[in-house]
């Protein structure tokens, strides 16, 4: 009779879960984890950072915080240091903090896709912010046109320094997505109208510009122009044309404080603006909607515009 009762009551149990449809999952003591496709995880936000080693990306990041502050969200940031190795394991280790919405500001845009591609496996909501996730379908990806910024840019340093001169280009951290489009805007123009005599990366690292600077100087005492991927390494090529007394021409893009003031003062000539505050908060608005069970766009534009000394 025992046996009997026992079976009766586990097939009672299993009919009571088939009838409400239950589908809220347990881990060992964990936040329910739903599988019906909707929020997943604890309502909390993760933010995967670059590098906070960059003006631009602590920009982002204090948009981020200070908009998460505003809305009484809780945002866990973490700083992978340019290192693509250790942001594979800060997005593991969001993962297993249980956060509902990861937004990611990718290192290397091929390397961190596992683990983006593993958050996504178990239903986390995903957004990539100013540079994409190559392979991996995010649930909004928000970012300023490189590629246009970069060829006006280029289009500017042309009108300055006249077609068929020499430039050299400082390239970004090899694999992120902003290094490859802004390549391809400057290149658009300067395969046609000017003679590029070199393009060495930089890793958007400031000493690192001026010593790729200096190195490219030697080769080639006739530069007359440079497009940097960022303001951070086009300071740091300014920094090696300084000691020489030559008139490059240098454009940068991140229109950072310190770029802006080189700008002003003449030892720049542009820079692209963005607005890093802008994605950060952008990026934060729209996982609250994302945890709301709102629609977003795929595909979020922030403006970009020249910054001349005019």
């Amino acid at each position: 009779m025992k046996l009997r009762r026992i079976a009766a009551l586990a097939a009672a149990s299993v009919m009571t879960l088939a009838m409400t449809g239950c589908q809220i999952i347990t881990i060992d003591g964990e936040t329910p984890v739903n599988t019906d496709g909707g929020l997943v995880g604890n309502g909390s936000v993760g933010l995967s950072v670059s590098t906070l080693n960059n003006p631009f990306f602590v920009s982002l990041a204090e948009g981020a915080k200070a908009e998460a502050e505003e809305l009484g969200m809780e945002l866990i940031t973490v700083d992978a240091g340019d290192d693509a190795a250790k942001q594979t394991n800060d997005v593991e280790d969001l993962i297993s903090k249980n956060v509902s919405v990861l937004i990611v500001n990718p290192v290397d845009s091929d390397a961190v896709a596992p683990a983006v591609k593993d958050a996504v496996a178990q239903g986390i909501k995903v957004i990539s912010v100013d540079r994409v996730v190559n392979g991996v379908e995010v649930d909004c990806q928000i970012a300023s046109d490189n590629v246009a910024g970069a060829k006006m840019a280029t289009e500017y340093l042309v009108e300055t320094i006249g077609e068929q001169a020499k430039v050299a280009e400082l390239q970004g951290t090899p694999g992120a997505s902003a290094t490859i489009d802004r390549g391809e805007g400057f290149h658009l123009v300067a395969d046609e109208k000017l003679e590029v005599v070199g393009s060495q990366t930089a890793n958007f690292n400031r000493a690192e510009g001026m010593t790729v600077m200096e190195n490219l100087l030697q080769s080639d005492g006739a530069i007359a122009g440079v497009f940097a991927h960022n303001d951070e390494m086009a300071l740091g090529a300014v920094e090696a044309i300084a000691a020489t007394g030559k008139p490059i021409q240098v454009v940068g893009f991140d229109a950072t404080d310190d770029a802006l003031a080189a700008v002003q003062e003449g030892r720049m000539l542009a820079t692209v603006a963005q607005q890093p505050d802008q994605m950060g908060k952008t990026a934060v608005d729209t996982a609250q909607k994302l945890i709301d069970g709102e629609t977003v766009e795929s595909s979020i534009p922030v403006e970009v515009k020249l910054v001349t000394k005019e």
